[in-house]
């Protein structure tokens, strides 16, 4: 019998909750992170109905916000390293599988791997712009435009082969994600996720508001935004793609004029206090 058994068992097992330890911190600080960027741009989307925005409602828009405030430069790094946080959490759900009984599914570590990239970029960006907050307009070295580099990409994508397909087809694809994440919202699967033993009544009832209101504002948002690619391609004009901040500035040239601006904006507000009580109380 080899006695070093028990030994090598119980280093893995320490080693496993150790791993499990960081994995879990990493996801709550890159949830509270993403929480601090919507409730930022919510806030700007809030302005901007009003006629008191001075800068975009969009990621670069809200980096500059919060580098004006107190201890501006610490609060990026920490904003920057909190979706570091959040794309090794995605990795580790691609690698090794998610919680829940289909966390191990090809489907759910693909989708997983594909947030993973998205928010390596957005991790990158916000880091560009803590270390260089004056090197670009409302949006320094990381986060620059969404309108602009919306533009750019879809002329570029318009110019090569098929290119026009391929933007109607990622613009369809962005239109049904947008509905998804409505109808997801709406009918509260964020449930299946959360630790129901450590809720309140009252802390139910904020995550249901904040979960529904903003998941719906943040489906409307995406939904948004795939039109105007698809008509961008259907009509080969790559200015007739949006980012977020024309994307959200578009619902007020409605016929409901500002107050649509105002209740999406209020969305994702709520959308980031949702992602703050995922923070505390999500399965991770």
């Amino acid at each position: 019998m080899n006695t070093w058994t028990p030994v090598r068992t119980g280093r893995s097992r320490a080693r496993q909750a150790a791993n499990g330890s960081v994995a879990e911190g990493a996801a709550r600080a890159g949830l509270a992170a993403r929480g601090v960027i919507y409730l930022l741009v919510g806030m700007l989307a809030l302005q901007i109905a009003f006629g008191e925005g001075r800068r975009q409602a969009d990621r670069g828009g809200a980096l500059a916000e919060l580098a004006d405030r107190p201890f501006g430069a610490v609060l990026l790094w920490a904003l920057g390293i909190g979706l570091v946080g959040m794309a090794l959490w995605r990795l580790s759900e691609a690698l090794f599988g998610a919680v829940g009984p289909d966390g191990r599914k090809a489907k759910k570590r693909l989708a997983s791997a594909a947030r993973c990239v998205f928010y390596t970029f957005v991790a990158y960006s916000v880091l560009a712009f803590a270390a260089n907050p004056g090197g670009g307009t409302g949006g320094g070295a990381g986060g620059g435009s969404s309108d602009r580099q919306s533009r750019d990409v879809t002329a570029r994508v318009l110019e090569v082969p098929a290119g026009q397909w391929a933007v109607g087809a990622a613009g369809a694809v962005i239109v049904i994600a947008g509905v998804v994440i409505g109808v997801q919202a709406l009918r509260r699967s964020f449930h299946r996720k959360l630790k129901p033993g450590e809720l309140s009544p009252w802390a139910r009832r904020l995550v249901d508001v904040t979960g529904v209101g903003g998941g719906v504002a943040r489906g409307l948002v995406f939904a948004a935004a795939g039109v105007f690619a698809v008509r961008a391609a259907i009509d080969y004009r790559p200015d007739e793609a949006k980012g977020l901040d024309d994307t959200l500035r578009s619902f007020a040239g409605t016929p409901l004029g500002p107050w649509l601006l105002v209740c999406v904006a209020l969305g994702l507000v709520l959308f980031g206090v949702f992602s703050f009580a995922l923070a505390r109380w999500r399965r991770v």
